[in-house]
Order: structure tokens, then C-alpha cells, then sequence
């Protein structure tokens, strides 16, 4: 692609410039949010928790997209809650909106002609409207139940056009609601993974140190074995350690690193038995904690492969590398 000749091009500094500028002023406008929380806001959040309906949000434009990502984590954490867009919903899926539903408008005018046409049908339904609005004098505002205040002194654009702030605004006012239900309904990790059972998030908030295990060989020495054994068993269960056990106790742990360490030792290693390079007392994981845990423990440790516990009986090894298998990081 030819450069256009009529863009004047920006210094390194003139463009990094642009970009704190708009940092700035978009972080203005959330700190200025907190001076615009009144006794609406934790009525919204009362209203939601009593309803037995859903949230239906909606906008229009810029204030659209926000809504939409509004509803995502209204789903994801506990609130039920479904997009309409505001044009649409003038032209056909009013049908959305049931008894009980709460609805929640995006604006940042709140004087928009959909808007306009919309917030009357709203009441005339009989449902509750919220107004998370820029414009606190609006239509919208004036007819809402509820307004939430996301006005903001300008937009980063250097014209004063493009939404920008004000839809961060909206974001920040739609997080927080979010948040406030979440925390009121006791909303728990198990909850969460409850809601996004796939990926990497899911993972970490479900899967189970007893779900990988068991796809790795189960390496073990007795305490007697000598060094030709335990190399070999290391070696061939391919997991870098082998757990050392007196009869069906386990005792302790051997890695490649004591392996190598070893080597170094006066007594010729003909002459070694497991008990003699082993670590006493092993650290360990019950096989019902989650992978994501085991993996702290394993990076608080310095250690890459962790012995498995199932009660009090040695089951497996899970190693670094299963967990990372996995996705979890």
C-alpha cells in the first residue's frame, strides 16, 4: 500500500504523545464517576436481585456494542440477561422484553430518535427502565426509573466526536453493576467455572489434579533398589522422578537432579541403594485439588513434577508439562 501523500506523518514521540493524552483523559472520566453514584445505583442493584425476571439491555450505535459486552458479564456471573438492540427493538423484538424483565438503556445523549420512540413503549409495558446515560436531562433519564450517571466533561477525541471516554464510561458503570450483583448474590469460584466450563478459564476453575494423573505412568522403587533400577524406572516412566516406597508407604522421591548429584559423591554408585540419595518426606498433592493449585505449589517449590496422593496412598505423578498441556499457566 502507497503512503498517502496528504497524511502529514507523526514523530515517534508526537504519536506516543496522542496515545497518553488519551489514556488521561479517559481515566479522568472513570475517576469522575465515582461523584456521580447515588441512591440509584444500589437501587438498580436491589431491583435486579429481587426480580424474577431477566435484564434486557439495550443502546444503540457505540452504546450498542457496550451493552452487548454488558450482557456477557451479566451472564457469566449469575444475572441472567439478553441483548436487544435498540433499532431492532422498534422495528420488531419489543417481543423480547417479558413480565418482570428489567431493562437497562445505553445512551450517551439519551435523546436519540430510537430511544425516544423506545423508553414510552418500555413503560407502557409495565417494566422497569434503568438509564445508564451521559445526558442526566434527557429523555431517557426523564423517563427512566432509575438513572445511572456516565457523563463525561469530553471525549479523547481531539474533536470532541468520536465516542471514546463516555463508552469507557459505560463499560466501567456496566462493570461495576456487574460486580455489585455478583458480590451481593455470593457469587463463588465454583460458580464461575459453573459458567465457562471451556478454555483455559475453565480449566483452571474446574479440572482436577485427579483428571491428568492418571494418563502417566505410575513410577515407584523400593527403598532397597539399587541405582540401576531407579535409573532405569526414572528413565522409562519418562517423568523425571520416581517416588520410593517402603512396601505400599511412600518414603520419599528421587529426580534426574539427585541422579546427577550422585555422580559426584565419593562412594561409588554400585554401592548406593534408593534409601541412600532419596528426599525424605516428599512434598505431595491429593489427587482432588485443582490443577491450578497444584501449580502454585509447584511454582512456590521450584519443583517441575509433584507426587500424587489418593488419602494417604501413593497414585502417580502429575508433571509440570501435563499442566501446561492443558493450557493453565
Amino acid at each position: 500500500m502507497q503512503p498517502n501523500p496528504q497524511i502529514e506523518l507523526k514523530t515517534k514521540e508526537d504519536i506516543r504523545a496522542i496515545a497518553l493524552r488519551t489514556i488521561k483523559e479517559e481515566a479522568s472520566a472513570i475517576d469522575n464517576l465515582s461523584e456521580y453514584l447515588t441512591d440509584d445505583f444500589e437501587k438498580t442493584v436491589n431491583l435486579i436481585l429481587q426480580s424474577q425476571g431477566r435484564v434486557i439491555v439495550t443502546g444503540i450505535g457505540k452504546s450498542a456494542n457496550i451493552a452487548s459486552k454488558l450482557v456477557s458479564t451479566l451472564n457469566s456471573t449469575g444475572t441472567p440477561a439478553i441483548f436487544m438492540h435498540a433499532a431492532d427493538a422498534i422495528h420488531g423484538d419489543l417481543g423480547t422484553i417479558r413480565d418482570g424483565d428489567i431493562v437497562i438503556c445505553l445512551s450517551k445523549s439519551g435523546d436519540t430518535p430510537e430511544i425516544k420512540v423506545l423508553a414510552p413503549l418500555i413503560k407502557t409495558l409495565g417494566n422497569k427502565l434503568i438509564a445508564l446515560v451521559g445526558n442526566t436531562d434527557s429523555f431517557l433519564a426523564r423517563n427512566a426509573d432509575f438513572v445511572l450517571n456516565t457523563t463525561v466533561k469530553r471525549e479523547a477525541c481531539p474533536n470532541n466526536l468520536a465516542p471514546t471516554a463516555s463508552t469507557t464510561a459505560q463499560l466501567v458503570m456496566g462493570d461495576a453493576l456487574a460486580v455489585a450483583l455478583l458480590e451481593c448474590r455470593g457469587f463463588t469460584r465454583e460458580d464461575f467455572a459453573r459458567y465457562h466450563p471451556g478454555g483455559a478459564l475453565g480449566k483452571r476453575l474446574y479440572l482436577r489434579v485427579s483428571d491428568i494423573y492418571k494418563g502417566n505412568e505410575k513410577p515407584e522403587v523400593q527403598m532397597d533398589d539399587d541405582m540401576k533400577s531407579v535409573i532405569l524406572e526414572i528413565s522409562s516412566k519418562r517423568l523425571g522422578a520416581t517416588a520410593v516406597l517402603d512396601g505400599d508407604i511412600l518414603t520419599g522421591i528421587i529426580t534426574d537432579g539427585d541422579i546427577r548429584r550422585m555422580l559426584h559423591r565419593d562412594t561409588p554408585f554400585q554401592n548406593l541403594k534408593a534409601r541412600d540419595i532419596m528426599t525424605h518426606a516428599p512434598l505431595t498433592i491429593q489427587s482432588d485439588i485443582l490443577v491450578a493449585d497444584a501449580l502454585d505449589i509447584m511454582r512456590k517449590n521450584n519443583i517441575t513434577q509433584i507426587l500424587v496422593m489418593d488419602d494417604k496412598k501413593y497414585a502417580g505423578v502429575v508433571h509440570l508439562h501435563d499442566i501446561l498441556k492443558e493450557g493453565i499457566i
